[in-house]
């Protein structure tokens, strides 16, 4: 009996020690497999970085005019597919019209006005040659009544009413000289120049090119292949206000590019280290969580959002609170995928994968 007690003691002691052995072994395994765990995810952490502060963009303008005027009618629907040369809306073309005429009769004139100058010009000089002539004469008339005084044969009162002509023909040529240097200045100093080369002539040019320029900005086209947006806003009758006169357009209409869609994300400074444009990303739509967009970053922005802002922060204060900072990461979308169902201005997640590596010698001091 004491035999079989002893035995069951002895079974009892060896099953004890054999948990005791398991129960060590399950310990030191588990924290070895947190080590390791732990090292393999330090090891392959920092590789992606990401964000969902990130959104679709697009090519999109509010397509106004720089004229202004009423609008006679709009040739687009809202949401109706456009490619670039397409008539999105008219003005009244009327006015710009009459302006061009005026325009171009004043060129006309310009020109017309050139060459009776030149005529004037070549008149005035035929009357110098003419004048020279009366000038001669005046001079020859003078000296023979001097030489005729001298030896009696003429009187005093002939020698001064010769000397008042000979004054007189020399003033009048002096003046026509001075009348034709006036009209050579007018002609920009040369004559025989063609008429539109003239400073006058182009001066009218220039006012005639403006005047057919804004009869052409009258047709307001697309610049580029789009969706039409925001045409609610224009409605035949509209006064438009071009942006030179006010600033800003009063009225327009919205478009949006089909092509050319990127994602902007703004990442943490903290993110950036190892992400450099061509690395690869990922791209969540919230619209579409199902599906994923492939892409790469194309550029980093050179300065942070708050650089641009219009109250940035004051630091030299000493009374501040730092803040990681964020900077604009340009994604755009590989090429041969489907953006059809791409939205300006939706919410994105997008992850870069920067393939950066870290080794175990980095954790060796």
């Amino acid at each position: 009996m004491d035999a079989m007690v002893e035995q069951s003691r002895i079974k009892l002691s060896a099953n004890v020690g054999r948990r005791r052995l398991v129960r060590r072994i399950l310990m030191l395994g588990g924290v070895i497999a947190v080590v390791v765990g732990g090292i393999a995810f330090w090891l392959t952490g920092g590789r992606y970085v990401g964000t969902d502060d990130a959104y679709i963009e697009a090519n999109k303008l509010l397509v106004s005019t720089d004229v202004s005027g009423l609008v006679l009618d709009v040739d687009v629907k809202e949401g109706q597919k456009v490619h670039r040369g397409d008539v999105l809306f008219r003005l009244d073309p009327l006015p710009f019209r009459i302006a061009l005429q005026q325009a171009q009769s004043h060129m006309d004139e310009a020109a017309q006005t050139i060459r009776s100058e030149e005529e004037d010009y070549r008149r005035i000089l035929r009357d110098i040659e003419a004048q020279r002539a009366q000038v001669q004469l005046a001079q020859t008339s003078y000296d023979r009544q001097v030489a005729l005084i001298r030896i009696g044969g003429t009187s005093q009162q002939n020698v001064d009413q010769a000397k008042a002509t000979l004054q007189t023909a020399e003033s009048q040529s002096g003046s026509l000289e001075q009348q034709a240097a006036v009209q050579l200045a007018k002609l920009g100093g040369k004559i025989g120049v063609p008429v539109e080369q003239h400073p006058e002539y182009l001066q009218a040019k220039a006012a005639r090119d403006e005047a057919q320029r804004q009869v052409d900005h009258t047709v307001v086209k697309a610049p580029f292949d789009g969706t039409v947006t925001q045409v609610s806003s224009l409605q035949p009758g509209a006064m438009i206000v071009s942006s030179m006169a006010a600033f800003m357009p009063t009225s327009a209409v919205g478009l949006v590019g089909d092509t050319g869609k990127w994602i902007e994300a703004n990442l943490k400074e903290t993110d950036l280290t190892y992400v450099h444009p061509g690395q690869p990303a990922t791209i969540t739509i919230d619209s579409f969580p199902d599906h994923v967009w492939h892409g790469s970053v194309i550029a980093i922005a050179p300065a942070t959002g708050a650089q641009f802002s219009v109250l940035p922060s004051e630091n030299s204060s000493g009374n501040w609170v730092k803040v990681v900072q964020r900077l604009a990461v340009r994604i755009g979308f590989d090429e041969g995928q489907d953006l059809t169902p791409v939205r300006a201005g939706m919410s994105v997640t997008a992850e870069i994968d920067t393939g950066h590596k870290r080794h175990i010698s980095d954790l060796i001091p």
